[in-house]
């Protein structure tokens, strides 16, 4: 397997107000592979906050005693707001994966967020990958799609088989052109698709993103993905991440075009 590091776009700083998605090489990767990893984004201090705030959330709605492996959490933001939506502002996220988008759109704030954890010891490897937001899809029945998934990584990172996510590269691209062919809507096809649900299009070989805590994984919609294994030993550091899924401004309105042309919310340069 291959794996990815952390794109490096600054010198390690812990100020996480200097990362940034700018760069040419940054915009080429994200097209090409699918997804980026933006190192330094989180300070030291950031990184504490966000650990808390999943050992409050853990707290509260605990795994089984005993479990290992994969666990999430998928707290809703009510109208007067929600620590981790704090997080996701205070983080600058927004600011950061507008970086990658159209100079017209901009990204609307998330309305939950995914608290992932996956506690070892957790052999398993994933035999395929999924796309999110199909079972269930929304309530209008639409599915439900979005532009990015954004991850903020609480925990190291930078050695393989510690709970990484894996990716395939390029099949966002792939996934697409099997929309365009076929129409959008046999996104919500399940039935066509191998289990995951994914289609059954050329995956190519899986990576896993490496990088250091605090660093952010953007990964587009349509990028084949699963979680990861953790070959930790009892009592060995669980992997944290919290994800949002993040909307490009009107993406709702055009997610057929969204998904059919899979590059058409994002900068080509």
């Amino acid at each position: 397997m291959d794996t990815v590091a952390e794109t490096r776009l600054f010198p390690p700083s812990g100020a996480g107000s200097m990362a940034s998605c700018r760069s040419i090489k940054t915009v080429a990767d994200f097209r090409h592979d699918g997804f980026v990893v933006i190192p330094n984004v989180l300070s030291d201090e950031q990184i504490a906050a966000g650990q808390h705030l999943v050992a409050n959330l853990l707290a509260a709605d605990p795994a089984p005693d005993g479990h290992v492996g994969p666990h999430f959490l998928w707290p809703r933001f009510p109208a007067d707001g929600h620590p981790l939506l704090a997080f996701y502002r205070e983080v600058g996220l927004s600011r950061l994966a507008a970086q990658l988008l159209r100079s017209d759109l901009d990204v609307q704030e998330p309305d939950f967020a995914q608290v992932a954890i996956t506690t070892p010891p957790w052999p398993h490897r994933p035999g395929g990958p999924h796309v999110d937001g199909l079972t269930p899809g929304e309530a209008d029945g639409r599915p439900g799609t979005f532009t990015m998934l954004a991850g903020i990584w609480l925990t190291d990172h930078r050695q393989e088989d510690r709970g990484n996510l894996w990716m395939w590269p390029g099949t966002h691209v792939r996934f697409g052109r099997y929309l365009a062919e076929r129409g959008a809507d046999a996104l919500t096809r399940v039935e066509d698709m191998n289990d995951g649900p994914y289609p059954r299009i050329e995956l190519g070989m899986p990576t896993q993103a490496t990088g250091a805590a605090g660093s952010v994984l953007f990964a587009h919609y349509l990028l084949a993905h699963n979680v990861g294994n953790h070959d930790g030993a009892t009592g060995d550091e669980r992997r944290e991440t919290i994800y949002y899924r993040l909307l490009a401004t009107g993406h709702r309105d055009r997610w057929r075009q969204a998904v059919t042309d899979p590059l058409a919310e994002f900068r080509s340069s």
